[in-house]
C-alpha cells in the first residue's frame, strides 16, 4: 500500500541525465588547452620551482579534461550515438589516453594530440545536438 502511495505518478525519460544543455566538450577543450599552454611555458622556463608548480597544475588540468571527456562518454552519449558513430568508443579512449600522456609529459605535442581528439569528439557532439 505504501509503495503505491509513494510511487511516481509520472514516468519520464530523457536523452541525458539532466536536461540537455548542461554537457559541452568545451569544458574538456579548455582544460586541455591549459595543459598545452603549461607545457609550452615549461619549455621556456627552467626554474625548478616554476617547473614543480607547473607540473602540479598541468596534471590537475589533465585530470579535469579526462573527467569532462568521461562524463560525455558515460552520461551524454547514448546507444543511438554509438550506433551512428561507431568510432566514438575508440575516439573517447584515444582522447583519454592522450590526456594521460599529456599529463605525464612536458612536450606540447602531447597536449596538441589530446586537443585533436577532443576536437573530433566535439564535432560528433554537435552533430548529435542537431538531430
Amino acid at each position: 500500500m505504501l509503495s503505491r502511495l509513494f510511487a511516481p505518478k509520472v514516468k519520464v525519460s530523457a536523452h541525458c541525465d539532466l536536461p540537455c544543455g548542461v554537457y559541452d566538450p568545451a569544458q574538456a577543450r579548455i582544460e586541455a588547452e591549459s595543459v598545452k599552454a603549461i607545457q609550452e611555458k615549461m619549455a621556456a622556463n627552467d626554474d625548478a620551482h616554476f617547473q614543480a608548480r607547473a607540473t602540479v597544475i598541468k596534471e590537475q588540468r589533465a585530470e579535469l579534461a579526462k573527467h569532462h571527456v568521461s562524463v560525455l562518454w558515460s552520461d551524454y552519449f547514448k546507444a543511438p550515438h554509438f550506433e551512428k558513430y561507431p568510432e566514438l568508443h575508440q575516439l573517447v579512449n584515444d582522447a583519454l589516453k592522450a590526456l594521460s600522456a599529456a599529463k605525464a609529459s612536458k612536450d606540447p605535442a602531447t597536449g596538441q594530440k589530446a586537443l585533436d581528439y577532443i576536437a573530433q569528439i566535439d564535432k560528433i557532439f554537435w552533430e548529435t545536438k542537431k538531430a
